[in-house]
């Protein structure tokens, strides 16, 4: 379970309200739903604006879905999430 997680860090805005966003949908999940939340935000930002973000699942997130239709900046939304699924994938080794 994800008891404490946290970011510090500068960037444009979508980056770090994206983080910010992530941190607090994260807090208390198992790392399997993490995970699975980590591939669905990922899922929506490759769609360059063809996959609705569902609120229900992605929470405030949902609000970064119009991001995905500019190619350049889905890197900015995605930046915490993939340093989330690092941190992830070296405290499972």
């Amino acid at each position: 379970m994800i008891t404490a997680i946290s970011w510090d860090g500068d960037g444009c805005a979508i980056s770090m309200a994206s983080a910010s966003i992530m941190t607090d949908l994260l807090q208390g999940l198992e790392r399997d739903e993490a995970v699975s939340l980590v591939d669905t935000f990922r899922e929506v930002m490759r769609s360059r604006g063809k996959i609705r973000a569902d609120e229900e699942v992605l929470g405030d997130a949902a609000a970064l879905s119009g991001v995905s239709r500019y190619p350049a900046r889905v890197k900015c939304a995605m930046l915490a999430w993939v340093a989330l699924e690092e941190a992830l994938l070296a405290a499972n080794r």
